[in-house]
């Protein structure tokens, strides 16, 4: 399958998902090239930015699984890879 570069957000607003957050991101570590946190606890809001490389059925399953989380929001964008 095609590997693709993808850059996901993501917003968590429930303090208490983030252990479920760092259980799914350790099962996809392998295609985990980059992780940046920044908790804005006065805000209530911790973000958490990832670069990852996998094909789009792997990076597409991460983040559907993120998402189904509560108190969680994805964003992603995929580049082909040249």
């Amino acid at each position: 399958m095609e590997k693709k570069i993808g850059i996901i957000s993501i917003a968590i607003t429930q303090q208490e998902s983030v252990g479920d957050i760092n259980n799914l991101l350790t099962s996809y570590a392998n295609i985990i090239l980059s992780r940046n946190g920044l908790p804005l606890r006065d805000e209530g809001v911790f973000v958490i930015s990832l670069v990852v490389k996998s094909d789009g059925d792997t990076i597409n399953a991460l983040t559907g699984k993120l998402g189904r989380l509560s108190g969680v929001k994805v964003k992603s964008i995929l580049i082909k890879q040249q």
